[in-house]
């Protein structure tokens, strides 16, 4: 009987192609993401089969989730829905030998997954796939203008009494050049 937990590779060579579904949950702490407040429960589809090269192995699937994510301006959670396909190739991990101990990867191999072990682990392949829908600036709104510089208020809403704008030290010997340009201008 075909093991539905992983996709073991003699179980394609032996029944063929195998199906799996499977809803996993993931704790935040196991995910290691500090912008994740909190994950529901992650679906996975996949269909792996045996590929054209020797040993090769191809799965194609998709994995849903829903999150809460912290946006990375305002730090205020918001809700983030996510559903993507993969298709993924597994080969053999090349001999490396002692002498030589760089591969070069080819660019047709940068969607090769290799392996060494002959079974992947549905949730690995489940938490590797939740790792890359993850926004690398997770943002609530594409307009969120953040907190404030200066008192740290949500600039959404809130809003504050500071000045209008903030002059970085840094830039403070250029205030001169701007006043002597203005007034270039006004002659």
């Amino acid at each position: 009987m075909p093991d539905k937990e992983r996709i073991v590779f003699d179980d394609i060579d032996k029944y063929g192609p195998q199906h799996y579904e499977r809803t996993l949950q993931f704790t935040t702490e196991e995910l290691e993401r500090t912008e994740l407040v909190s994950i529901g429960p992650v679906s996975l589809i996949a269909d792996a089969r045996k590929g054209e090269l020797p040993a090769e192995y191809l799965a194609d699937g998709t994995t849903t989730f829903t999150a809460d994510f912290l946006c990375s301006r305002c730090v205020e959670p918001f809700p983030f829905a996510n559903a993507s396909e993969f298709h993924l190739r597994f080969r053999p991990r090349p001999e490396i030998s002692e002498e030589n101990a760089e591969v070069e990867v080819t660019p047709d191999e940068l969607d090769v997954e290799f392996y060494i072990e002959r079974a992947i682990p549905l949730r690995d392949l489940a938490n590797e796939q939740i790792q890359l829908a993850i926004p690398m600036k997770p943002l609530c709104t594409d307009a969120c203008l953040g907190l404030c510089v200066q008192c740290g208020a949500n600039q959404n809403g809130e809003g504050c009494s500071c000045a209008e704008t903030v002059v970085d030290a840094r830039f403070a010997a250029l205030a001169g050049i701007r006043e002597e340009l203005a007034k270039k201008h006004e002659q």
